[in-house]
Protein backbone atom coordinates (compact mmCIF):
# COMPACT_ATOMS: atom_id res chain seq x y z
CA UNK A 1 0.00 0.00 0.00
CA UNK A 2 2.74 2.44 0.95
CA UNK A 3 5.34 1.49 -1.62
CA UNK A 4 3.16 0.68 -4.64
CA UNK A 5 4.08 3.88 -6.51
CA UNK A 6 1.07 5.83 -5.27
CA UNK A 7 3.24 8.45 -3.55
CA UNK A 8 6.35 10.47 -4.23
CA UNK A 9 8.29 9.02 -1.29
CA UNK A 10 10.43 12.15 -0.96
CA UNK A 11 7.14 13.88 -0.09
CA UNK A 12 6.17 11.37 2.63
CA UNK A 13 7.15 10.98 6.27
CA UNK A 14 6.15 7.70 7.89
CA UNK A 15 8.11 7.85 11.16
CA UNK A 16 6.74 10.38 13.67
CA UNK A 17 5.97 10.50 17.38
CA UNK A 18 3.19 12.37 19.16
CA UNK A 19 1.92 12.82 22.71
CA UNK A 20 0.74 9.22 22.50
CA UNK A 21 4.34 8.31 23.33
CA UNK A 22 7.40 10.57 23.70
CA UNK A 23 6.48 13.27 21.17
CA UNK A 24 5.63 16.90 21.94
CA UNK A 25 2.66 17.52 19.66
CA UNK A 26 -0.76 16.04 19.03
CA UNK A 27 -1.50 13.88 16.02
CA UNK A 28 -3.52 16.66 14.43
CA UNK A 29 -0.70 19.17 14.92
CA UNK A 30 1.63 16.76 13.12
CA UNK A 31 -0.83 16.45 10.22
CA UNK A 32 -1.18 20.22 9.93
CA UNK A 33 2.60 20.63 9.88
CA UNK A 34 2.88 18.03 7.12
CA UNK A 35 0.27 19.90 5.07
CA UNK A 36 2.13 23.16 5.63
CA UNK A 37 5.36 21.54 4.43
CA UNK A 38 3.71 20.29 1.24
CA UNK A 39 3.85 16.57 1.94
CA UNK A 40 1.66 14.14 0.02
CA UNK A 41 1.45 11.61 2.86
CA UNK A 42 2.04 11.68 6.61
CA UNK A 43 2.28 8.64 8.82
CA UNK A 44 1.32 9.19 12.44
CA UNK A 45 3.15 6.54 14.43
CA UNK A 46 4.08 5.66 18.00
CA UNK A 47 6.35 3.29 19.88
CA UNK A 48 4.89 -0.13 20.47
CA UNK A 49 3.94 -1.43 23.89
CA UNK A 50 6.68 -3.22 25.83
CA UNK A 51 5.61 -5.35 28.76
CA UNK A 52 8.91 -4.84 30.63
CA UNK A 53 8.77 -1.01 30.67
CA UNK A 54 6.31 1.13 32.63
CA UNK A 55 5.48 4.21 30.57
CA UNK A 56 2.36 5.00 32.56
CA UNK A 57 -0.51 5.94 30.25
CA UNK A 58 1.80 6.20 27.22
CA UNK A 59 2.92 3.35 24.99
CA UNK A 60 0.24 1.04 26.34
CA UNK A 61 -2.09 -1.27 24.47
CA UNK A 62 -4.86 1.22 25.24
CA UNK A 63 -2.93 4.11 23.76
CA UNK A 64 -2.27 2.09 20.58
CA UNK A 65 -6.03 1.62 20.20
CA UNK A 66 -6.70 5.32 20.85
CA UNK A 67 -4.14 6.38 18.24
CA UNK A 68 -5.72 4.15 15.61
CA UNK A 69 -9.11 5.67 16.39
CA UNK A 70 -7.87 9.27 16.29
CA UNK A 71 -5.94 8.80 13.06
CA UNK A 72 -9.03 7.28 11.45
CA UNK A 73 -10.84 10.55 12.15
CA UNK A 74 -7.92 12.61 10.86
CA UNK A 75 -7.82 10.58 7.64
CA UNK A 76 -11.38 11.62 6.92
CA UNK A 77 -11.00 15.23 8.11
CA UNK A 78 -7.99 15.99 5.92
CA UNK A 79 -8.59 13.61 3.00
CA UNK A 80 -8.73 16.47 0.49
CA UNK A 81 -5.36 17.87 1.62
CA UNK A 82 -3.11 14.94 2.48
CA UNK A 83 -3.06 11.16 2.81
CA UNK A 84 -2.90 10.26 6.51
CA UNK A 85 -1.76 6.79 7.62
CA UNK A 86 -1.39 5.17 11.02
CA UNK A 87 1.87 3.41 11.89
CA UNK A 88 3.52 1.64 14.79
CA UNK A 89 7.23 1.51 15.53
CA UNK A 90 7.26 -2.15 16.40
CA UNK A 91 10.17 -2.92 18.67
CA UNK A 92 11.70 -6.37 18.24
CA UNK A 93 11.14 -6.96 21.97
CA UNK A 94 7.40 -6.27 21.82
CA UNK A 95 5.32 -9.39 22.36
CA UNK A 96 1.83 -8.55 21.17
CA UNK A 97 0.00 -8.48 17.84
CA UNK A 98 -0.94 -4.90 16.89
CA UNK A 99 -4.29 -4.22 15.28
CA UNK A 100 -5.57 -1.51 12.97
CA UNK A 101 -2.26 -0.04 11.78
CA UNK A 102 -1.51 0.68 8.14
CA UNK A 103 2.18 -0.21 8.48
CA UNK A 104 4.85 -1.24 10.99
CA UNK A 105 8.37 0.13 11.43
CA UNK A 106 10.81 -2.48 12.72
CA UNK A 107 13.35 -1.35 15.29
CA UNK A 108 15.36 -2.34 18.35
CA UNK A 109 15.76 0.02 21.31
CA UNK A 110 17.12 -2.39 23.92
CA UNK A 111 20.00 -4.75 24.45
CA UNK A 112 18.77 -8.05 25.90
CA UNK A 113 21.07 -9.98 28.24
CA UNK A 114 19.96 -12.88 30.44
CA UNK A 115 16.32 -11.88 30.09
CA UNK A 116 16.95 -8.27 31.13
CA UNK A 117 16.63 -5.23 28.86
CA UNK A 118 18.87 -2.16 28.72
CA UNK A 119 18.07 1.01 26.78
CA UNK A 120 20.35 1.68 23.83
CA UNK A 121 19.51 5.32 23.10
CA UNK A 122 18.62 7.00 26.39
CA UNK A 123 21.83 9.02 26.88
CA UNK A 124 25.58 8.81 26.19
CA UNK A 125 26.21 8.30 29.90
CA UNK A 126 23.81 5.38 30.19
CA UNK A 127 25.13 3.83 27.00
CA UNK A 128 28.68 3.90 28.40
CA UNK A 129 27.52 2.49 31.72
CA UNK A 130 25.74 -0.41 30.02
CA UNK A 131 28.83 -1.23 27.97
CA UNK A 132 30.96 -1.27 31.11
CA UNK A 133 28.55 -2.96 33.51
CA UNK A 134 26.63 -5.36 31.28
CA UNK A 135 29.13 -6.13 28.51
CA UNK A 136 32.34 -5.90 30.58
CA UNK A 137 33.56 -3.00 28.47
CA UNK A 138 33.18 -4.84 25.16
CA UNK A 139 31.25 -2.40 22.98
CA UNK A 140 31.37 -4.78 20.00
CA UNK A 141 29.60 -7.49 22.00
CA UNK A 142 26.86 -4.93 22.58
CA UNK A 143 26.71 -4.11 18.87
CA UNK A 144 26.52 -7.81 18.02
CA UNK A 145 23.66 -8.17 20.50
CA UNK A 146 21.82 -5.30 18.83
CA UNK A 147 22.27 -6.42 15.23
CA UNK A 148 21.48 -10.06 16.08
CA UNK A 149 18.05 -8.92 17.22
CA UNK A 150 17.49 -6.36 14.48
CA UNK A 151 18.15 -8.88 11.71
CA UNK A 152 15.17 -10.91 12.95
CA UNK A 153 12.64 -8.07 13.27
CA UNK A 154 10.94 -8.79 9.93
CA UNK A 155 10.76 -12.51 10.67
CA UNK A 156 9.20 -11.85 14.09
CA UNK A 157 6.83 -8.98 13.33
CA UNK A 158 6.37 -8.78 9.52
CA UNK A 159 7.29 -5.10 9.55
CA UNK A 160 7.12 -2.88 6.47
CA UNK A 161 10.09 -0.55 7.12
CA UNK A 162 13.51 -1.04 8.76
CA UNK A 163 13.99 1.76 11.29
CA UNK A 164 17.28 3.55 12.16
CA UNK A 165 19.47 0.59 11.21
CA UNK A 166 22.56 1.68 13.18
CA UNK A 167 20.88 3.14 16.27
CA UNK A 168 23.84 1.96 18.38
CA UNK A 169 25.83 4.86 16.88
CA UNK A 170 23.37 7.53 18.02
CA UNK A 171 25.92 9.07 20.39
CA UNK A 172 29.05 8.13 18.49
CA UNK A 173 29.77 11.65 17.25
CA UNK A 174 29.53 13.24 20.70
CA UNK A 175 31.00 10.35 22.71
CA UNK A 176 32.93 8.08 20.39
CA UNK A 177 32.88 4.53 21.74
CA UNK A 178 32.56 2.52 18.51
CA UNK A 179 35.17 2.27 15.78
CA UNK A 180 32.81 1.77 12.87
CA UNK A 181 35.65 0.25 10.83
CA UNK A 182 36.25 -2.49 13.42
CA UNK A 183 35.89 -5.92 11.73
CA UNK A 184 33.51 -7.21 14.39
CA UNK A 185 31.26 -4.20 13.98
CA UNK A 186 31.31 -4.42 10.18
CA UNK A 187 30.57 -8.15 10.23
CA UNK A 188 27.66 -7.65 12.65
CA UNK A 189 25.91 -5.02 10.57
CA UNK A 190 26.57 -6.75 7.26
CA UNK A 191 25.14 -10.00 8.59
CA UNK A 192 22.01 -8.13 9.67
CA UNK A 193 21.75 -6.20 6.40
CA UNK A 194 22.16 -9.36 4.33
CA UNK A 195 19.28 -11.08 6.10
CA UNK A 196 17.01 -8.03 6.03
CA UNK A 197 17.70 -7.33 2.36
CA UNK A 198 16.15 -10.68 1.46
CA UNK A 199 12.72 -9.41 2.53
CA UNK A 200 12.76 -6.40 0.19
CA UNK A 201 11.69 -3.99 2.90
CA UNK A 202 12.94 -0.39 2.64
CA UNK A 203 15.52 0.93 5.07
CA UNK A 204 15.04 4.41 6.51
CA UNK A 205 17.37 7.27 5.86
CA UNK A 206 16.46 8.70 9.24
CA UNK A 207 17.22 12.32 10.19
CA UNK A 208 15.89 12.13 13.74
CA UNK A 209 19.23 12.22 15.57
CA UNK A 210 20.27 15.25 13.51
CA UNK A 211 17.22 17.25 14.60
CA UNK A 212 17.93 16.35 18.22
CA UNK A 213 21.58 17.40 18.01
CA UNK A 214 23.30 14.03 18.37
CA UNK A 215 24.44 13.51 14.79
CA UNK A 216 25.31 15.57 11.74
CA UNK A 217 24.43 12.78 9.30
CA UNK A 218 21.43 10.45 9.10
CA UNK A 219 21.06 6.83 10.06
CA UNK A 220 22.37 4.62 8.58
CA UNK A 221 25.99 5.58 7.85
CA UNK A 222 27.03 6.40 4.30
CA UNK A 223 28.90 3.10 3.97
CA UNK A 224 25.77 1.21 5.02
CA UNK A 225 23.63 3.16 2.57
CA UNK A 226 26.00 2.31 -0.27
CA UNK A 227 26.02 -1.36 0.77
CA UNK A 228 22.23 -1.46 0.84
CA UNK A 229 21.97 0.16 -2.60
CA UNK A 230 24.71 -2.05 -4.07
CA UNK A 231 22.79 -5.12 -2.94
CA UNK A 232 19.46 -4.09 -4.40
CA UNK A 233 17.95 -2.61 -1.24
CA UNK A 234 15.33 0.10 -1.06
CA UNK A 235 15.62 3.36 0.88
CA UNK A 236 13.11 5.95 2.07
CA UNK A 237 13.43 9.22 3.95
CA UNK A 238 12.00 9.62 7.43
CA UNK A 239 12.32 12.30 10.10
CA UNK A 240 11.62 10.23 13.22
CA UNK A 241 10.16 13.54 14.32
CA UNK A 242 9.13 14.04 17.93
CA UNK A 243 7.72 17.51 17.22
CA UNK A 244 5.63 19.13 14.50
CA UNK A 245 8.41 21.52 13.49
CA UNK A 246 10.71 18.63 12.55
CA UNK A 247 8.42 16.85 10.11
CA UNK A 248 10.46 15.99 6.97
CA UNK A 249 13.56 17.36 8.68
CA UNK A 250 16.39 18.12 6.19
CA UNK A 251 14.73 16.11 3.41
CA UNK A 252 16.03 18.60 0.85
CA UNK A 253 19.61 18.02 2.05
CA UNK A 254 19.59 14.22 2.10
CA UNK A 255 17.21 13.08 -0.62
CA UNK A 256 20.14 12.68 -3.03
CA UNK A 257 21.17 9.67 -0.91
CA UNK A 258 18.16 7.84 -2.31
Amino acid sequence: MIFDGSFNLSKCDFHTHTVYCDGKNTAEEMVLSAIDKGLECIGISMHSYLDFVDFGSCESLESETKLVEEVAALKEKYKDKIKVLCGLEMDYHSNHTPKGFDYLIGSVHFFEVDGKHYSIDYSPERFRAIINDVFDGDVYAACENYFNNLKNVVEKHSVDIIGHFDLVTKFNEVDKTIDERNPRYVKAWKDAADKLLKYGKPFEINTGAISRGYRTTPYPSFSMIEYIKANGGKLILSSDSHSAKNIAFEYDKWQTLL
